[in-house]
């Protein structure tokens, strides 16, 4: 709206002062609240795990829920330097990045296809859920699957024939699997969480089987989103707190690899030869560049 009349000096503090607006943290000199709660009264009192859930959900969390959310955190924080951030991570240290850069390179690619399948996969199970009919569960088996095939279909005409969460290049079983879905069993079976994820994951795992007639076991962003489902979080933060996660390995690679002291390493050692797949030079006609 247009105005020919000046702001007061009142007003344009008022506008000033509204310019950001939060309700997480509230910082006056000599005064930090988070979430409506003292710092000086979480500091030494709560977990980091639940530190987080304050953070993003404005409560803290019950001692299951913070449990099974440390959980997932433990899990997900490293796998090995040939997971593409982590080598990123190395590689950005030997071209002379600090760890603040070297993190936020690695960080950077954990995009759709690197990072992002924990996110897909709860929207997966979410629009399973929305099949199901409201009201008490569990569910009977035969409507749960009949609800998974549904969702499979949709999501596979939708995204392509790759089930985010399931399957993994690397592991036959994903050893993360099944200590994870027995904390949400255990949860359940004391009336801390629904369940109906833990059962989502699973259904969807036979779902797979009956298309395509292979298996392909959940992976640790199957079993992730279980717990993020059962939770109550958004499937983007399911990403955000992956991403909370694998940071921690990220830094410890990139600090381990910054006392090796190399410089300049790519992604295989120079004795390993690229396939070069371009035209062949004729080596009896020389070109000359000017």
């Amino acid at each position: 709206m247009n105005t020919s009349q000046p702001l007061s000096a009142e007003q344009r503090l008022e506008q000033a002062t509204d310019w950001w607006s939060t309700s997480i943290i509230d910082i006056r000199p000599g005064v930090i609240n988070t979430r409506g709660i003292p710092i000086q009264d979480l500091i030494g009192k709560i977990s980091f795990p639940q530190m987080i859930w304050l953070m993003l959900r404005g409560d803290l969390p019950g001692a299951e829920q913070a449990r099974l959310l440390e959980a997932t955190l433990v899990a997900a924080v490293d796998h090995g330097p040939q997971a593409p951030s982590i080598a990123i991570a190395r590689m950005s240290v030997t071209c002379g990045l600090p760890l603040n850069g070297a993190m936020a390179s690695a960080i950077n690619v954990l995009d759709d296809v690197h990072g992002g399948a924990g996110e897909q996969c709860l929207m997966l199970y979410q629009s399973i859920a929305q099949l199901l009919p409201e009201g008490p569960g569990p569910h009977p088996e035969a409507l749960l699957d009949r609800a998974v095939d549904q969702g499979l279909e949709a999501f596979v005409a939708e995204h392509g024939k790759i089930i985010p969460g399931f399957g993994h290049r690397f592991h036959p079983i994903d050893p993360r699997v099944a200590p994870l879905l027995a904390l949400v069993n255990e949860a359940a079976e004391q009336g801390h969480v629904a369940g109906t994820y833990a059962r989502i994951s699973r259904a969807v795992e036979r779902g797979i089987q009956r298309r395509t007639g292979k298996a392909l076991p959940m992976n640790i962003d199957g079993v992730t989103a279980a717990v993020y489902g059962e939770l109550g979080f958004a499937p983007a933060l399911a990403r955000g707190i992956f991403i909370l996660s694998r940071s921690v390995g990220i830094l410890s690679h990139a600090w381990e690899q910054s006392q090796q002291g190399h410089r300049i390493k790519g992604p295989m050692p120079t004795s390993i030869p690229y396939r070069y797949t371009g035209p062949k030079a004729d080596a009896g006609d020389a070109a000359t560049v000017e």
